[in-house]
């Protein structure tokens, strides 16, 4: 029986959701990268970062290729960079509204 779409959207978007999975689609926007720099710029465990990474290449939104000791990972295509980018657009239009609330509670507030 196939899975209806709306599952495997929902599926997908669970995949995304881990601060260290979307901290290394983020740094793999900018190109290839080896584990060690993953590494260093996410300061985490090496382990946890390994199964980060092998959610990541199941997946399929990454694709990661070994070259003696060093394996290097890349974005699997230029979908996910538009998908952070358009994550970000929402998140920054909902914060601004909450910033918007925010001042506007600040400003009625009687207790001042």
């Amino acid at each position: 029986m196939q899975v209806p779409l709306y599952e495997a959207k929902a599926e997908f978007f669970r995949m995304l959701g881990h601060p260290v999975r979307i901290r290394v689609l983020e740094l793999l926007q900018d190109g290839p990268k080896p584990v060690r720099e993953l590494l260093a710029a996410v300061e985490i465990e090496p382990s946890s970062l390994s199964q980060q990474l092998a959610v990541l290449r199941r997946s399929g939104i990454v694709t990661a290729t070994r070259t003696g000791s060093t394996v290097v990972y890349e974005l699997a295509g230029g979908d996910v960079a538009e998908l952070l980018a358009a994550a970000r657009r929402v998140l920054s239009v909902l914060l601004a509204e909450r910033q918007d609330l925010l001042t506007e509670l600040r400003r009625t507030d009687p207790v001042r």
